[in-house]
């Protein structure tokens, strides 16, 4: 079985919130299984972004082009600027049209994933009402805000609740996409891919 993965992007993503878990579930299982496990790509609500650090980024498709996806994957990035505006995932996280967007894709997705301040796009949707949660740590308090209904874990790199697993900032993503590999199709296959990828901090 391959199973589709859908990594949204927008303006200001934080490049390796999104990198990172590509590049895990793009290269898992393909050195040891008959079968390619996964078919990544990207979605976004436009045609071409611009992520942190002046990144272009062409996404693979848009919400209204993208096929069904059995996985999603929200990173995060952004903040506010010295006049209080918002960007990046703080300003993602009140767009409508992506909250609507999330919302469907939690009703058939099979998993539902976030990387960093991707939780506050997840909170305010209301689609961690009830769960664990966790995020950067700078964003923790924002996450709190959103809803006394999310129990907010800290000092942690991932939390799973079974169909919704988010991780804490940034390189955690990482760690949170080889728990995902390895929670699909086993600790061996999660561990040979963080071996070729010479990433030492799994598991």
């Amino acid at each position: 079985m391959t199973r589709s993965v859908a990594v949204f992007l927008f303006d200001e993503v934080e490049v390796l919130d999104f990198a990172g878990p590509y590049e895990v579930f793009s290269v898992a299982g393909l050195r040891t299984l008959p079968q390619k496990p996964f078919d990544v790509f990207t979605v976004a609500e436009k045609s071409s972004i611009v992520a942190r650090n002046g990144l272009k980024v062409t996404p693979d498709y848009t919400f209204d082009t993208m096929p069904k996806a059995d996985i999603v994957l929200i990173p995060g990035g952004g903040g506010f600027t010295s006049d209080g505006v918002a960007f990046g995932s703080r300003r993602e996280m009140n767009n409508p049209v992506v909250l609507e967007w999330a919302k469907k894709q939690a009703t058939q997705a099979e998993l539902l994933l976030s990387v960093c301040t991707g939780a506050l796009i997840l909170g305010q949707a209301g689609l961690l009402n009830g769960l664990k949660a966790t995020t950067h740590f700078m964003a923790l308090d924002s996450l709190r805000a959103i809803s006394t209904e999310i129990e907010v874990v800290e000092k942690v790199r991932y939390v799973d609740n079974g169909t919704v697993i988010l991780s804490a900032g940034v390189s955690a993503g990482i760690d949170m996409s080889y728990y995902v590999v390895s929670k699909l199709l086993g600790a061996e296959i999660a561990t040979e891919a963080a071996r070729y990828a010479q990433y030492d901090y799994w598991p």
